[in-house]
């Protein structure tokens, strides 16, 4: 994994399944044909996925530490059903810098695997997340202010009909920054094994 003294940009996150993903692809396109002047960053198909704790920049020699948080985090919970709908943008009040689709959580599972994940990432030494955990899947960045609001109302106008999903595992994730995007590959996988 090269030396110890490197830095990977990692989190931890649920995947979401294919066809769900190519569902989210559909929705970008039409976003994109309908808003072709709005300068944004749109989230590639293989790129969607749940963030649940974005680390940043962790040493390659403390990722097993990480992926083994991560791991005792997944030991506790069987798989859950994850409801993927509605649609949003970050802020709620001025230019949106963000597009989301939405996460329901109607077993509270996923807040309780969240909880599990900072306590045990705490424990592990890796610093707590300070803002509020609000589930989403972000489907671009805006660059610029202008049109930014249109294209906003017109995602929530869309909407994203309700898909539900069983979350089944943890994934321990490398992002690395290029000109073209991110890539993300996957370091760890953790299934949920709780009976």
């Amino acid at each position: 994994m090269g030396n110890g003294s490197e830095k990977w940009r990692v989190f931890i996150a649920i995947e979401i399944p294919k066809e769900i993903r190519q569902r989210i692809a559909q929705h970008i396109a039409s976003l994109r044909d309908e808003a072709p002047d709005v300068r944004a960053s749109w989230n590639r198909e293989e790129n969607v996925h749940l963030t649940l704790k974005f680390l940043g920049d962790v040493s390659i020699n403390r990722l097993e530490v990480l992926s083994q948080a991560a791991k005792h985090s997944a030991q506790n919970l069987s798989s859950f059903p994850v409801s993927i709908e509605g649609c949003g943008a970050f802020p709620d009040h001025g230019s949106p810098g963000v597009l989301w689709i939405g996460i329901e959580d109607p077993a509270g599972a996923l807040d309780r695997l969240y909880d599990s994940l900072e306590e045990n990432c705490a424990r592990a030494g890796f610093p707590r997340e300070e803002r509020r955990f609000n589930p989403h899947l972000t489907i671009a960045r805006l660059r610029q202010p202008q049109g930014a609001r249109r294209l906003a109302d017109l995602h929530q106008q869309k909407g994203f009909e309700k898909a539900v999903f069983l979350a089944s595992d943890l994934l321990l994730v490398r992002s690395e920054l290029s000109s073209n995007g991110s890539r993300y590959t996957t370091l760890a996988r953790h299934a949920f094994v709780a009976c």
